[in-house]
């Protein structure tokens, strides 16, 4: 969800529209430029130098993108800095290696799938097939189609006594570079599915609780251009206005609530990552995606609503638009949030810790964003954005290795998380 700051060169590449071929980051570093208390001399020392700021809070560190004319002169500068990727070309290749041949009907009884990234077609077949080993408590659905015709397909799933439950909603994939959501939001579904068909106590009751309802990719086309065209694509690929060379709105500022409530908040720049678009709700997939949330809250209500997004590790809930403002909910949130941080801390071998709080609070100002819209207009009891790995070397681009581990201490902290949503811990007996 970081989003970025572009000069020159970035901003080429973020605006190419229809690439001719894959663009090469063979030669790129990325740097961790460390800030604190001279976060401003840095960035006056940066002023002249074309790069991409990957993360947008740079109270203590930022995460850059040089070309490989500049890094040398970066590197002249003597500000303290580590190196996250020495060559990010290198580190895209190894990522993007890709093993399909083992998961195909066997989505009942293998992980293999959680050892590598995979294309487009594949997580649709994989979902096919989760699906097809649970027939009478599941059915596809969709939210709509993308800019460019693709279905945003999902799955609802169900327990004893048939549909008709308070809702779990998911979304993974608003930004297409986060390729590590889609694989989380899958392992989730995965461990539903088999569990509920292999009587697991703890998921039964999650199934017999509520609907889940479950879309693995609210941005298909940005991500397929971001494995076929620009690895650090962020936006949809929707035209600009006024026959604009820029493409691209970013889904997650287009939402109604809080479109417009602070210029900080998202970008009316069609050439910016955060661009907000010229109305709420004018790309598909937010459309599609706000009419399918308010028919959850008309037919069933929602109970929770997590937006899976990478990365540095945080669990944030609604205000994202005004630092200041909280909801009656932050105290219950914020409980909750502490509790699933602790369990996927305990679950990991490297300890690994998930910060959490109001989102414009503990992070930075976000206007037409799905968690405050979801919470506000939807009417969910708790709405997250979840940000994923990691916190250290790899950033966007997030090596295979890592998906297992990520997918793991997820469902852990789900399992905390929606054993939480009906207990009296939030009603003045506990911990409230």
């Amino acid at each position: 969800m970081r989003t970025t700051i572009l000069s020159s060169v970035c901003l080429a590449l973020a605006t190419f529209a229809t690439a001719s071929a894959k663009s090469s980051y063979d030669g790129y570093k990325v740097y961790r430029v460390k800030t604190g208390i001279n976060g401003k001399a840095v960035q006056s020392k940066l002023a002249s130098f074309d790069f991409e700021q990957w993360n947008h809070d740079s109270t203590s560190h930022i995460d850059i993108l040089i070309p490989p004319s500049q890094t040398a002169p970066f590197e002249a500068l003597g500000l303290d800095y580590h190196v996250m990727h020495a060559n990010l070309g290198d580190s895209i290749a190894a990522e993007s290696a890709t093993s399909t041949s083992n998961f195909k009907r066997q989505a009942d009884n293998s992980t293999s799938w959680y050892d590598s990234y995979h294309p487009y077609a594949d997580h649709i077949q994989y979902f096919d097939d989760l699906h097809a080993i649970f027939p009478n408590n599941s059915k596809k659905i969709s939210s709509g189609k993308s800019y460019e015709g693709r279905d945003i397909y999902g799955l609802h799933l169900w327990g004893s006594g048939g549909p008709g439950k308070p809702a779990v909603l998911y979304h993974g994939t608003v930004h297409a570079r986060e390729w590590i959501s889609a694989p989380v939001v899958e392992y989730i579904t995965y461990q539903l599915v088999t569990g509920y068909k292999s009587n697991d106590a703890t998921v039964r009751t999650f199934l017999d609780s509520y609907d889940f309802f479950i879309l693995p990719f609210v941005n298909p086309d940005g991500f397929v251009y971001s494995q076929t065209t620009q690895r650090l694509w962020r936006k949809n690929r929707q035209p600009g206005p006024n026959n604009s060379t820029c493409f691209g709105r970013d889904i997650n500022r287009n939402w109604e609530f809080a479109w417009n409530a602070t210029a900080r908040g998202a970008s009316s720049n069609p050439c910016s990552e955060t661009y907000k678009g010229e109305a709420p709700s004018d790309t598909p997939e937010n459309k599609g995606l706000d009419a399918f949330v308010r028919k959850l809250r008309d037919e069933q209500g929602i109970k929770l609503f997590i937006d899976w997004h990478s990365y540095g590790q945080d669990i944030l809930s609604p205000y994202g638009y005004n630092e200041t403002l909280y909801a009656p909910e932050l105290g219950k949130w914020t409980k909750a949030a502490n509790l699933v941080s602790s369990a996927i801390r305990e679950a990991t071998e490297d300890r690994t810790t998930f910060t959490f709080g109001p989102s414009g609070a503990a992070l930075y100002a976000t206007t037409g964003a799905a968690p405050d819209h979801v919470y506000s207009i939807g009417g969910a009891e708790f709405s997250y954005t979840i940000e994923l790995r990691d916190t250290g070397d790899a950033g966007f681009v997030l090596p295979p290795e890592q998906i297992r581990p990520s997918v793991v201490e997820q469902w852990e902290g789900q399992k905390v998380l929606i054993s939480l949503l009906d207990e009296v811990f939030f009603d003045g007996k506990g911990l409230a």
